[in-house]
């Protein structure tokens, strides 16, 4: 007759094996104490810096509620626009009376002196040859024997007494014997002098002496 098996041994669980002894009981319930406390301290801080944001009113999407504004006035009723009467306008019961203006004649400014007009001048006449007193160019030898001709403008100042001064030649013949000839003539000649404002004046007169070889 064979024996029968044992039964297997089931381990049994032994809690106090697991409890810690002495001072490892001591120093596990100390860091339990000191979780516990660094636990409350952070918990406490996230509340205060949720109180930070939640400050003040959180915005909205609604618009911001405006108090409306009051209706405007009639245009018939007076004084309508609340600034008062405008200036310058009479109220409608009064009516503008005329005011008295008085007004001061202008004075003239004062008068300048005119200046005199000047007076006036008589125009100067030129000195014109008396008659008698113009003897005729003597007509050279060598101008004869050469046949030589021509009309020579002789230019002479005037003197008030009525004397030639200056006296050349403006415009030659060609010939140097009749210019010469010329201006000897109108030296000897005399003239009533330039007149200006009824006195004997300085003048000069164009003098043309021709001369005409004869054949």
């Amino acid at each position: 007759m064979s024996t029968p098996a044992p039964a297997p041994h089931r381990p049994v669980f032994d809690f106090a094996r697991w409890l810690p002894a002495g001072r490892s009981f001591l120093w596990v319930l100390l860091a339990f104490v000191v979780g516990l406390v660094l636990f409350a301290l952070v918990l406490s801080a996230g509340r205060k810096d949720d109180d930070l944001f939640r400050v003040g009113t959180p915005p909205t999407a609604d618009a911001p509620d405006y108090a409306p504004l009051p209706a405007p006035l009639p245009a018939a009723r007076d004084n309508a626009s609340g600034m008062g009467e405008a200036p310058g306008q009479t109220p409608a019961g009064e009516e503008e009376r005329p005011r008295l203006v008085e007004t001061r004649p202008a004075t003239p400014p004062p008068s300048l002196p005119q200046p005199a007009a000047p007076a006036p001048t008589a125009a100067a006449s030129r000195p014109e040859p008396l008659a008698g007193r113009t003897p005729a160019p003597r007509y050279p030898t060598q101008s004869l024997r050469r046949g030589e001709s021509g009309t020579v403008m002789v230019r002479a100042q005037i003197g008030p007494d009525g004397v030639p001064g200056e006296v050349e030649v403006a415009n030659g013949s060609g010939s140097r014997y009749l210019d010469r000839a010329a201006v000897d003539a109108v030296k000897r000649w005399r003239f009533r002098p330039a007149m200006q404002g009824g006195q004997p004046t300085t003048g000069t007169v164009m003098v043309p002496v021709e001369f005409q070889a004869q054949r």
